[in-house]
């Protein structure tokens, strides 16, 4: 399945049906009279926040979406059926924008909220309703109001307890394919991770959402490489997993490329709770690393572990972190 976090569309709620005009023409029946009923209430167009989606392609496929209008009144005082409601599914996480795609209208942050996001017109009034000891014969009904219609945008912002960052090539798909069931893209070359991915760990007894997002590049907040298509999926995470390849020459420079790219992209982004993985450790020797860690934690202040994904080895650890992290 394709990813796609914006959408342009159109939404058009149902128009209220009309109020008829009728009057009684029965057989053997001497005095006639109004008996139009009123028209049913046009459809409304309502967003709900599904668990299971996390993706708004559907949208891209099928960008103008209207609900059913109501049915006409009609004789003997009959009620026109209202127009049936259009629910359309977006995924958790899911930001309802006005045309200008800047004015928020609405944020999905629970599963099966609704948001009505175009009210259907009201049914029109038939002539009955007219009627009086003055006026026993009216011919006046009411048309039905015009059911709303906007363009609005759709921007997904991934919700997840842990964002997993870094460079391209670090590991971090091959640690979200080791302690949850995802099953991402995992190769040896830079930008295997073209999309985010979600995955759910779990670990005595709990649960942990994991987003496994693109590798950050210098540059990542003007656009260069895939960063600032994805940053924003992070801004909900509760923690980040900042995972370093342990064989890089330089850990200093590459881990301050990254939080500066996240500084510069939004500074709530580089105050967030933090835990660093060094990850390949079994391409280096036992005491190298004893040194590297020992010069690694002079830089930063966060809890600092150690990982190999290829040998699966402090999975455990890393999956007890998590949940704590996340908590």
């Amino acid at each position: 399945m394709k990813f796609l976090d914006q959408v342009k569309i159109y939404i058009k709620a149902g128009n209220g049906g009309d109020g008829s005009p009728s009057f009684r023409r029965e057989k053997f029946i001497e005095y006639g009279g109004p008996d139009g009923g009123d028209g049913g209430n046009g459809g409304s167009v309502i967003l709900k926040a599904e668990q299971n989606l996390n993706t708004l392609i559907d949208f891209r496929y099928q960008q103008h979406h209207k609900a059913k209008r109501g049915v006409n009144g009609s004789g003997q005082n009959r009620t026109g059926k209202s127009g049936d409601d259009l629910v359309l599914k977006v995924p958790l996480g899911t930001q309802v924008f006005e045309e200008d795609n800047k004015t928020l209208i609405y944020d999905f942050v629970k599963v099966g909220e609704k948001f009505v996001a175009a009210n259907g017109g009201k049914g029109g009034l038939g002539n009955t309703r007219f009627k009086s000891s003055t006026n026993r014969a009216p011919r006046k009904f009411t048309k039905g109001s015009v059911g709303e219609e906007f363009i609005i945008y759709l921007q997904l912002k991934t919700i997840a307890d842990i964002g997993i960052i870094g460079l391209p090539n670090a590991g971090k798909s091959s640690l979200l394919a080791a302690v949850t069931n995802a099953n991402p893209k995992i190769a040896n070359y830079q930008f295997t991770t073209l999309n985010p991915n979600l995955g759910v760990a779990n670990y005595d007894d709990k649960e942990v959402t994991i987003a496994d997002i693109p590798g950050l590049v210098e540059g990542a907040h003007k656009g260069t490489g895939l960063g600032i298509q994805f940053l924003k999926h992070i801004e909900r995470c509760k923690s980040l997993l900042h995972m370093i390849d342990i064989t890089n020459k330089d850990l200093k420079k590459n881990y301050k490329q990254v939080k500066n790219e996240l500084k510069k992209y939004s500074s709530k982004l580089s105050k967030k709770k933090e835990l660093v993985v060094l990850n390949k450790t079994d391409l280096v020797d036992k005491n190298d690393i004893k040194k590297i860690i020992k010069e690694f934690s002079k830089i930063t202040s966060s809890e600092v572990i150690l990982l190999s994904t290829l040998k699966k080895s402090s999975i455990s650890q890393v999956k007890a972190k998590l949940i704590s992290y996340a908590s």
